[in-house]
């Protein structure tokens, strides 16, 4: 059988970083009581006008071909959205529209680099960014960061990454799975390594409205690095719609027709009852929004206390997004090794740190999308387990 060689780049970078929780879900159908903090995947309602939106465009007709850029009214709420955001003008055009941040992170990637080329990620990184890279042929380049920094990336450790190979920088602010959101200084210091090596910024924001006591701020909302700077999100953490597969890709106006062409290679159009939603979803202030971000800083600050004090699992508050990277090392387990033990013996599903790169290994990641009194319960099973093993040594 005669096959390309991009599914042997791509094996293992999948779906069995995700093994602990596959296995989960597995044990559940059977019929075990399980808590899962395994998944980013909000469980609060998303605003029913947005719902609506979607229902009213479908019984209207809004089911047919779509515009392969994507729809015009979606790429015009994305803009002005954008627009408020910085204060600095994004036309429409700049707008390509995604089946989700994925998807939009896929095709940019695809539009960037290939074989010979270097990807620099900040590690700890999102679980997919390896097979992200891994697609294109290029190399991905881990970056570290450091817990004594709280993960944030520093310009000097990116300097000293890059090499001539070096095409495109994958930022993700707030990070999945540390919290760390990059302040406005810290994006202009990075932003002047990469203009001085000429790289691209390739920013995921999906978490760019779940910010806590830290304020946003994005490369692409910086003007000296608007020409190089790509802005990836979607609506699915932020109106906790995942399943519309809602995303999109900001760019420079030059290089938006390049990424419509990858674009229109994987999945010509879009929904259009979809888009005339997202129109809606940015647009419009939603109560269930703002209720969102609230509940998940609060959830974060109660994790965070109920696991404060303990020598054997250490966490600290994260800045934005939806997880909790809690520090199991004195365990002298490794991540893995814990979040399966965390399974087995009390019934609770997290991620082990190994899933999001060398840096994050002797950690776990703990969802905030179960309700207060389940996630106390998992807390407690958490913090008993990891004192034990601790206890034990």
């Amino acid at each position: 059988m005669r096959i390309a060689s991009i599914s042997n780049r791509l094996h293992g970078l999948g779906s069995d970083k995700w093994a602990v929780h596959v296995a989960g879900r597995q044990r559940a159908v059977r019929g075990d009581d399980l808590i899962f903090l395994s998944i980013g995947e909000p469980d609060l309602p998303p605003p029913a006008a947005v719902l609506q939106q979607a229902a009213d465009s479908m019984f209207a007709g809004r089911t047919r071909y779509a515009d392969g850029q994507g729809e015009p009214v979606a790429r015009r709420a994305i803009a002005a959205h954008l627009t408020r955001r910085s204060g600095v003008e994004v036309d429409p055009h700049q707008v390509v529209y995604t089946a989700g941040t994925q998807q939009g992170l896929f095709v940019v990637m695809a539009t960037l680099v290939e074989a010979g080329h270097e990807v620099l990620v900040p590690d700890p990184y999102y679980a997919t960014y390896e097979g992200l890279v891994a697609a294109t042929g290029a190399s991905f380049v881990p970056v570290p960061t450091l817990p004594e920094h709280d993960f944030h990336l520093r310009a000097e450790a990116l300097e000293a990454a890059i090499t001539p190979q070096s095409r495109v920088l994958l930022l993700n602010t707030p990070s999945n799975p540390t919290g760390a959101v990059l302040s406005p200084d810290e994006i202009d210091a990075i932003g002047e390594v990469c203009a001085r090596h000429d790289l691209w910024i390739v920013c995921d924001e999906v978490y760019a409205d779940l910010t806590f006591e830290a304020d946003f701020c994005s490369p692409f909302d910086r003007p000296q690095l608007r020409d190089r700077a790509i802005s990836v999100a979607s609506i699915s953490k932020s109106h906790a719609l995942p399943g519309f597969r809602a995303g999109w890709a900001a760019c420079p106006t030059a290089l938006a027709p390049r990424v419509t062409a990858v674009t229109e290679a994987m999945n010509f159009g879009s929904q259009p009852f979809i888009a005339d939603a997202v129109a809606v979803a940015l647009n419009e202030v939603h109560p269930e929004v703002v209720t969102l971000k609230r509940t998940f800083h609060d959830r974060a600050a109660a994790m965070v206390a109920a696991l404060a004090g303990s020598d054997a699992v250490k966490v600290h508050m994260p800045e934005g997004g939806m997880f909790v990277l809690a520090d199991i090392r004195p365990t002298g387990l490794t991540g893995e090794q814990f979040a399966w033990r965390l399974l087995d013996e009390c019934g609770v599903v997290v991620m082990p740190g190994e899933s999001f790169g060398s840096r994050g290994a002797g950690h776990v990641r703990l969802a905030l999308t179960v309700e207060a009194d389940v996630m106390a319960e998992a807390c407690r099973r958490i913090r008993a387990l990891a004192e034990d093993i601790h206890a034990a040594r």
